[in-house]
């Protein structure tokens, strides 16, 4: 299994993914679900992957494919919206696991891949983009401003309280990566290294992207300030009624007991 998420804000777009792989366990592997493609100056995407490793590889191996020797058809180089190039991206998954779909099936394997797609082409907004194993997809809003894809539940309650359009792409690459960091906490198939990028919007390039692996002195750092800031919102929650009460009446029967 494995966790990505991507947030569109206002400013820009940021991404970030785990990368453990595992096929049962005892064989745990780690490879980049981040892939990024800029087939020409006046464009950029990132691609995030959930499912799948083979079926993964093999649609950004047909991605690339068309880019290198284009046949006419739509690439990532000629379509003129990102929802083209989520349809594209679609369409080349869904051929993909329709291919190998029979052979999986003998086996009981899901050949099945959720897509992230999220960029820019210049002189068309940012955007980021959710494409189902069925090649169609959704698209993030200013009121659903972030989309998951893989074991999405540990990490949403962090979103859902804190992430909105306005975050700076500083303040919404961390709270991802607290994402990332609560899901390992629940569920030993996501673990580091995990990956972070930024895109500020029109720039046309990621602004940062990073790697932390599990000892990495920051991820440590953060993942101690947000459990300490957690304890610390539980420890200052509003009393119960009747504890008020009680520690009023407490000074009176310790008093009666002497």
């Amino acid at each position: 299994m494995t966790y990505c998420v991507g947030l569109s804000l206002e400013d820009g777009l940021v991404f970030a993914s785990d990368s453990r792989t595992n096929a049962g366990v005892d064989y745990v592997t780690t490879y980049s679900k981040m892939h990024v493609f800029t087939p020409s100056p006046d464009r950029i995407f990132v691609l995030l992957s959930a499912g799948n490793l083979a079926t993964t590889q093999e649609v950004v191996n047909h991605i690339q494919r068309d880019l290198d020797y284009p046949s006419g058809g739509a690439n990532l180089a000629n379509v003129r919206y990102l929802f083209e190039a989520a349809e594209y991206v679609g369409s080349v998954s869904l051929s993909v696991q329709t291919e190998h779909s029979h052979a999986l099936n003998q086996s009981g394997v899901s050949g099945e891949t959720t897509l992230l797609i999220g960029g820019q082409i210049s002189g068309q907004p940012h955007g980021l983009m959710m494409i189902y194993p069925q090649g169609n997809y959704i698209t993030a809003s200013p009121e659903t401003p972030y989309l998951q894809i893989g074991e999405s539940k540990y990490g949403k309650p962090a979103l859902d309280r804190i992430v909105h359009p306005g975050l700076s792409l500083n303040q919404g690459a961390r709270l991802a990566l607290v994402s990332l960091d609560a899901t390992t906490r629940s569920n030993i198939t996501v673990g580091p290294p995990f990956e972070v990028a930024t895109y500020q919007k029109d720039s046309l390039a990621l602004g940062i992207r990073c790697r932390y692996d599990a000892d990495d002195k920051y991820l440590v750092s953060l993942r101690e300030a947000w459990n300490n800031g957690i304890n610390a919102a539980f420890q200052g929650l509003p009393k119960f009624s009747w504890e008020e009460n009680q520690q009023q009446k407490l000074p009176i029967q310790m008093q009666q007991q002497t």
